[in-house]
């Protein structure tokens, strides 16, 4: 073996890890996670390891850290991988981004969610009964965000009973875009699942997209 080849069998193997161990690491916090998976990270640019002279991936401390925020990007929040490797393209070179920042999204308990949205337990309870929130010991951020624009709502006499036909409106969205994607999830391959998975939330932009676009010419009807 040539000195350079034995420097690159040492550069890929020291602190590198395998696509098992990076599994190891990452599974607890992200049970879906495969080897597959990983795989289709790697073509999107969001991971670059380095291969042994087997050709074998390794997959440095750094890669792992994009992972684990990439992962959890897709999971709390829907971020298309095109947006998630542009933001760590950005951050490259600097340090990894603290454990807090991309810790779990927050719960709140029922009187937590109340007054840190500035709600009421009756208007709690009556977006419960309208099926705008669901019935739980705790909430997310997405739940208080919810709350937040219902209080606004409510200021202008818009309760949530009037709001049902929102719900049932995103619900069709959502079988839309599952009708759409169906081709994929039909697929038993992890890389199908996961391109179904990245473009569920683009899709649903879009939707928003129209929908906007059809209130703003309603409205620009009502006149000055």
């Amino acid at each position: 073996m040539s000195p350079a080849a034995s420097s690159r069998g040492r550069t890929a193997s020291s602190g590198y890890l395998s696509i098992g161990q990076v599994l190891a690491r990452l599974t607890p916090d992200f049970p879906a996670l495969t080897a597959s998976k990983l795989r289709f990270l790697e073509v999107q640019g969001i991971v670059t390891p380095v291969r042994t002279e087997s050709g074998y991936r390794k997959f440095s401390p750094s890669d792992v850290d994009r992972l684990r925020t990439a992962l959890t990007m897709q999971r709390d929040y829907g971020t298309p991988l095109a947006l998630i490797r542009e933001y760590l393209d950005d951050r490259s070179g600097q340090a990894p981004v603290p454990t807090s920042i991309i810790a779990a999204t927050r719960r709140y308990r029922r009187d937590e969610l109340i007054s840190t949205a500035g709600a009421t337990s009756a208007l709690l309870g009556d977006a419960v009964s309208a099926g705008l929130l669901p019935a739980a010991e705790t909430y997310d951020d997405r739940s208080l965000s919810l709350l937040r624009a219902l209080v606004a709502l409510q200021g202008h006499g818009i309760q949530p009973r009037h709001l049902r036909t929102l719900r049932q409106s995103a619900e069709r969205d959502v079988a839309l875009v599952e009708s759409a994607l169906a081709p994929l999830l039909r697929r038993t391959d992890a890389a199908s699942r996961a391109r179904a998975q990245e473009t569920a939330p683009e899709l649903v932009r879009r939707l928003d997209e129209l929908r906007a676009g059809f209130v703003q010419a309603a409205l620009d009807r009502l006149g000055p």
